[in-house]
C-alpha cells in the first residue's frame, strides 16, 4: 500500500502528519531548553547547589530514554491514539506540578513525569510515521517535522529567559502548561489511530524481550542508532553544559546566553533544510556520511581554539552552529533508519533507539557535571570527541549495514 493510500485509509493528511510529529517532538527540546535561562535562579530560590539543580535535567532525561523500553510496546498493544492523549495529559499536569513545586524534591519529581509524559508522545509519533511511510518517505517526514521543531529550542531560551526576568523562574513551566494543553486539544480532534496491526502480545514479558533482541540483532539498527546517539551526545554536551561554560566561566547575561544557545539552533534549523534535499538525492547512507564529515570538522574546530587560547564565546558558538548544522542533516535518517526494517515492531524499534540515544546522552551530561573545572575544556573536547565518533559510526556501521531501501 502506498504512502497516499495509508494516510487515506487513517483519514488524516500529509500536513496534520507534519504538524502532530512536530508538536509532539517539540516536548523534549522544550523541557530542556526553555528553562534553562532559568537554573541560576533555581538554584537561588531553592538554595541549593549547581550540582542538585542539574538533577532536574538529568531526571527528566533518564525517565525520559527508560520509559521508552514500556512506552513502545504499549503503543504496539493498545495504538497510537490513547497513548498519545495520556503522554500529553500527564505531561500537562506534571508542568503544573513543577510550576507550583514548593521544594526542590517537588520539582524533581514533577521533571521526571514531564519525561515520562514527553517520551510517551514522542515513541508514539515515531510510531505512526512508520505506520504511514516508506523508510525514506519517513526520513523526509522527520526532517520537515524537525524543521518546525526546531523553533522550540530556537525561541525557546529566549522566551525562558525573558519570561523569568519578568515574572519569575515558575513562568517558564506555565508557559509549558499552556503549549501541552494545546497540544493536547490539538490532537484529539486531528489525530488518528495509525496502528491496523495491533499486537496483543506486546507486553507479555517474553514476547517483548523477543522482540527487543530482535530489533538489537538487526545490523542496520545498531549502525543507525548508534549514529543518532553519537552526534545526540555532542549536542546534549552543549545543552547540559553551555550556561555553566558561557555564563560562570565566559560571563555571558542570561539573555545573552539565550541567544548563543539559539546560534547552535539556527544551525539544526538549516540542517533539517538541507536534509530534506540530500535525501532524494543521496539517500539516507550518504546523506549521514556528508552530514558526519560536517560534524567533525566543526568539533575539531572547537577543540582548536580551546587548545590554542581562544576562550571567548564565539569560538563555541561558531562551530556549534555547524555542529547544528550537521546534526540536522544526520538525526532524521539516522532515526528513520533505524525504524525502517521493523514495520511490525515499529513502537518497540523506536523504543529502543531512544533508550540507547538517551543513556548515552545522561552519560555526557553526567560527565559534563561532573568535570565542570571552571574552564572550557571539559565542553569543548567532549563535543570533538562526540563528532568523531559520528563520523567513525557513519564511514563504518552505517556505510556497511545501512541499506534499508527494501523495507517498505
Amino acid at each position: 500500500m502506498t504512502s497516499s493510500a495509508r494516510l487515506a485509509a487513517a483519514g488524516m493528511t500529509t500536513s496534520t502528519v507534519v504538524a502532530l510529529t512536530a508538536g509532539l517532538s517539540m516536548l523534549q527540546p522544550l523541557s530542556t531548553d526553555l528553562y534553562l535561562p532559568t537554573l541560576p535562579a533555581i538554584a537561588s530560590h531553592f538554595d541549593a547547589s549547581v550540582a542538585t539543580v542539574q538533577w532536574t535535567l538529568s531526571v527528566f532525561i533518564a525517565v525520559f530514554g527508560l520509559w521508552q523500553l514500556v512506552a513502545g510496546p504499549l503503543t504496539d498493544r493498545y495504538g497510537r491514539y490513547p497513548l498519545i492523549m495520556l503522554g500529553a495529559t500527564v505531561y500537562a499536569l506534571a508542568s503544573v506540578l513543577c510550576m507550583l513545586a514548593p521544594s526542590m524534591a517537588v520539582l524533581v519529581i514533577g521533571r521526571a513525569l514531564q519525561g515520562l509524559g514527553a517520551c510517551t508522545c514522542l515513541v508514539g509519533a515515531r510510531a505512526f510515521v512508520r505506520d504511514l511511510y516508506t523508510p525514506s518517505e519517513g526520513a523526509r517526514m522527520i526532517a520537515g517535522a524537525a524543521t518546525i521543531m526546531s523553533f522550540a529550542p530556537l525561541l525557546g531560551p529566549i522566551i525562558g529567559a525573558q519570561l523569568a526576568s519578568a515574572f519569575g523562574w515558575r513562568a517558564a513551566f506555565a508557559a509549558l502548561v499552556v503549549f501541552a494543553v494545546a497540544l493536547a486539544l490539538f490532537a484529539a480532534f486531528r489525530l488518528k489511530e495509525t496502528n491496523a496491526r495491533r499486537n496483543p502480545h506486546a507486553l507479555a514479558p517474553g514476547p517483548m524481550l523477543r522482540t527487543y533482541g530482535q530489533v538489537l540483532r538487526s545490523p542496520a539498527f545498531r549502525a543507525y542508532a548508534l549514529a543518532a546517539a553519537a552526534t545526540y551526545g555532542g549536542l546534549f554536551a552543549f545543552i547540559s553544559g553551555s550556561s555553566f561554560v558561557l555564563m560562570r566561566t565566559l560571563g555571558q547575561s542570561a539573555t545573552a546566553y539565550a541567544f548563543s544557545f539559539s546560534t547552535m539552533v539556527a544551525g539544526y534549523l538549516v540542517g533539517t533544510l538541507a536534509c530534506r534535499r540530500l535525501l532524494p538525492r543521496q539517500g539516507m547512507q550518504r546523506t549521514i556520511a556528508a552530514g558526519a564529515l560536517l560534524q567533525a570538522a566543526a568539533g575539531i574546530a572547537m577543540a582548536a581554539l580551546a587548545l590554542a587560547g581562544v576562550h571567548a564565546p564565539l569560538a563555541i558558538t561558531v562551530p556549534m552552529f555547524f555542529y547544528g548544522l550537521s546534526h540536522g542533516i544526520v538525526q532524521p535518517p539516522s532515526q528513520s533508519g533505524a525504524v525502517a526494517p521493523f514495520p511490525h515492531n515499529a513502537g518497540a524499534a523506536a523504543a529502543l533507539l531512544g533508550v540507547v540515544m538517551m543513556l548515552i546522552a545522561a552519560a555526557v551530561g553526567a560527565w559534563i557535571g561532573a568535570s565542570y573545572d571552571g574552564t572550557v575544556y571539559p565542553l569543548t573536547l567532549t563535543i570533538a570527541a562526540c563528532s568523531m565518533a559520528t563520523v567513525l559510526v557513519a564511514f563504518t556501521l552505517v556505510r556497511r549495514h545501512g541499506d534499508v531501501a527494501h523495507h517498505g
